[in-house]
């Protein structure tokens, strides 16, 4: 009853056997088919690739990348030296002065804001000081000992011509009159440096800070009511802005190539479509520590204060025509952090070689080193070789 039990019925056995048949028959469609999954018998072969033979690339009879490569001559053109650089918009430091006061003291007036335009001359502040009133009343003291040995010689003097002074006296008169106009001479000099030698400074007996150049007012660090006690300490900046600087730097691999009164041209962010046309007005004899790049700065007339410092600037130095390579731009791959080009050593046989471009834009580039004019380069598919 068992052994019934687990026989199959001739129904099971007819079920048991199409259901087998039925996946043999998909399993040989997805074979011959494959939905995409194998080739079917009679396809298209498959595609050629390359071959490498050490340090060439061959394309191979057959391949369809020939038909995606293009391959032309490296020109030899008349061109000027191009070099992007970046830059930035700079204040030149010899019309740029640090705002000192000479004495210390109070802030009783700060005449001036931050941005401020001022006149050379101008009062910025004005400064309460005890060394001041120190300086005004050594100057009194002088300026009375100076009368007073100036009445005691003439009395002197002319008490000798009657006989009723002797001559050692005169003679000490007149060197007292010597020490007081030197200790007179004196004082007006510290009053002058310090700028308060006028009438109305010793009037108010207060420091009247004045602006040393022209300019615009770049930075303050005080305000009214502050105490200042340090003379090294600027207070503000005032920085003639007629005439500013644009600095770059300049790779050191460049450095050979620039000089002063190179052509320059001079693009700003602030304001596009706009080139300014300049020269190159000084080149550092010292390369920048932190960067290893030489600074080279073009000077440039600022009369509406449209260039303002601190503005980023593209630089592009334009050097003599001379004869350089040149290749399209799409010649140029990537490898490795290196620029290469594929050039043809053969009827399509290639090799990877290393070159130097030029920063520039546009459709072409001038290569410095690394390819010869008239030697083969792949301008178009090179990508397809570069693996």
């Amino acid at each position: 009853m068992g052994t019934h039990e687990h026989m199959p019925t001739a129904r099971g056995n007819a079920f048991l056997w199409g259901g087998a048949a039925l996946g043999v028959v998909l399993v040989a469609g997805l074979l011959t088919h494959g939905f995409g999954l194998l080739p079917a018998r009679g396809s298209a072969a498959e595609t050629p690739g390359l071959i490498h033979r050490g340090e060439q690339i061959l394309v191979p009879d057959g391949s369809p990348i020939r038909s995606r490569l293009t391959v032309a001559p490296a020109l030899a053109e008349l061109t000027s030296g191009r070099w992007v650089l970046p830059g930035i918009v700079e204040a030149n430091p010899a019309r740029t002065a640090a705002v000192l006061t000479p004495l210390g003291g109070r802030i009783v007036e700060l005449r001036v804001s931050l941005g401020d335009r001022v006149a050379r001359g101008q009062i910025l502040a004005v400064i309460d000081s005890p060394d001041l009133a120190q300086a005004f009343a050594d100057d009194d003291k002088a300026a009375d000992a100076f009368r007073l040995a100036t009445k005691n010689l003439a009395r002197q003097e002319g008490q000798l011509k009657i006989g009723a002074a002797a001559e050692r006296d005169v003679d000490q008169a007149r060197s007292d009159l010597a020490q007081a106009s030197a200790e007179y001479t004196r004082t007006r000099a510290r009053l002058q440096a310090l700028g308060v030698a006028d009438s109305r400074a010793r009037a108010s007996r207060l420091l009247m800070l004045r602006a040393p150049i022209g300019g615009s007012v770049t930075a303050l660090s005080v305000a009214a009511g502050n105490m200042v006690n340090d003379p090294t300490q600027p207070m503000m900046t005032v920085a003639d802005l007629s005439t500013v600087w644009v600095t770059a730097l300049v790779p050191e691999k460049y450095v050979g190539s620039v000089a002063r009164g190179e052509a320059a041209e001079v693009s700003l962010t602030a304001y596009p479509g706009q080139t300014l046309h300049g020269t190159v007005s000084f080149v550092s004899d010292v390369l920048e520590p932190d960067s290893l790049r030489d600074k080279l700065r073009i000077a440039f007339a600022n009369p509406r204060y449209a260039l303002k410092p601190n503005m980023f600037a593209t630089v592009t130095l334009l050097g003599p025509r001379q004869p350089h390579v040149v290749v399209p731009t799409s010649a140029l791959l990537m490898n490795n952090d290196r620029t290469t080009v594929f050039v043809a050593t053969a009827p399509w046989t290639f090799e990877r070689r290393v070159v130097q471009p030029q920063l520039t834009e546009g459709s072409s580039v001038v290569i410095d080193s690394g390819l010869r004019a008239g030697e083969r380069v792949v301008v178009r598919g090179g990508i397809l070789l570069n693996d």
